[in-house]
């Protein structure tokens, strides 16, 4: 196989990736990246200087790609299969992409925020940010609730990357500050979310490692 998939299963940017490549049945030998084994973090660092997965390596192409919403584009443009990620029509490409951003920037980042404080010491956690992370979080929620009011899936009727982020956002989402009675569209959206198979067998590849998510102190 000429790709390589370098990642972990329990982090949530690199289940975006893996939703992608199981939807597509795209062929890929999963390299597991233990960030605490300094030679495992070094190699990862050598494809990537940030350091940080999920990034896709290429050798048929002789291209490392890093960062989840670019991996899935350069899949959907040289390895796309039945299910079209990114619209073909330019415009709903653009509100596509779009909606990826919002749920990376607007629920994936806030929920992590939540959740790294959980993992710090006594007096080395940040209740102002978590409070302001949680505001922020339902107001996000309260858009997606408007949002998922007469939708199936984030764009409409075909599953895309937006939805490729918006389940592993929802998913920690929901840990960390979870829905409440005026987000049952939200819910319910997870809940189809979680139903697709390429979505289910992501969740059931990180069932082992559910035990290392941070639980609320």
């Amino acid at each position: 196989m000429s790709l390589t998939l370098h990642f972990h299963p329990l982090a949530s940017y690199c289940w975006k990736v893996l939703i992608a490549l199981y939807e597509n049945d795209v062929p890929f030998t999963p390299n597991l990246v233990d960030l605490g084994n300094a030679a495992e973090r070094a190699a990862l660092v050598k494809l990537w200087g940030i350091g940080k997965f999920p990034v896709l390596q290429d050798d048929g192409r002789g291209e490392i790609v890093p960062e989840s919403s670019i991996i899935i584009e350069y899949l959907d443009r040289h390895y796309g299969g039945r299910a079209r990620l990114i619209p073909g029509d330019v415009d709903q490409a653009l509100r596509t992409r779009l909606r990826d951003r919002f749920y990376d920037l607007y629920v994936h980042l806030l929920m992590q925020k939540i959740m790294v404080d959980r993992l710090r010491p006594d007096g080395k956690r940040d209740a102002y940010g978590v409070a302001e992370a949680r505001v922020q979080l339902r107001t996000s929620y309260a858009m997606i609730e408007q949002q998922m009011a007469g939708g199936r899936w984030a764009m409409g009727d075909d599953f895309t990357l937006a939805d490729c982020a918006a389940a592993p956002a929802l998913f920690y989402g929901n840990m960390a500050e979870p829905f409440g009675d005026g987000q049952r569209n939200v819910a319910a959206y997870l809940e189809r979310l979680k139903a697709r198979p390429s979505v289910a067998r992501v969740l059931k590849e990180a069932e082992p490692y559910f035990q290392m998510v941070p639980k609320e102190a």
